[in-house]
């Protein structure tokens, strides 16, 4: 149920986000300890500020309120995805080749589940990572869990 629920409320606030130069990065609609939580991650070219995250909560929330998908009392939170952000689309993958990564796939490739290092580029569904001196070829279908890594 709450997946369709950010599925849903992605579809509807996607277009106004990108009417003012901002992208949805990820969406969550969760419990937790002190009630339901429906979590934002917006970035834009250049990164966010706190005003960006102002006034897409202050948007937000009045559609929100006219759609009404959600019939109970919930937090609307907007936040950055931060530094290690995730990385979960094709077009995502294009945007920072050449930079390093950590993942994590479903099903080990080569023996190994785990892989941190340069992301090289985007090839027939999939991508080419290299990490200790060895490139990998890993299917998106594939792909638990991406994120950008922090250089040192």
């Amino acid at each position: 149920m709450t997946e369709e629920i950010a599925d849903r409320i992605a579809k509807i606030i996607e277009p106004v986000l990108s009417n003012v130069g901002l992208e949805l990065v990820g969406i969550e609609y969760r419990r937790e300890s002190h009630g339901l939580v429906l979590r934002l991650y917006i970035d834009k070219e250049g990164g966010i500020t706190v005003d960006d995250c102002t006034r897409v909560s202050r948007e937000v929330g009045r559609i929100l309120d006219i759609e009404d998908l959600i019939n109970a009392f919930y937090r609307l939170e907007v936040s950055s995805p931060g530094l290690t952000r995730p990385l979960k689309s094709e077009k995502d993958f294009k945007k920072y080749q050449n930079q390093l990564i950590r993942l994590k796939t479903i099903e080990p490739i080569k023996n190994r589940r785990q892989f941190k290092g340069r992301l090289l580029k985007m090839q027939e569904e999939g991508i080419e990572i290299e990490t200790d001196g060895e490139v990998f070829h890993i299917p998106l279908a594939s792909i638990a869990k991406a994120n950008l890594e922090l250089e040192f």
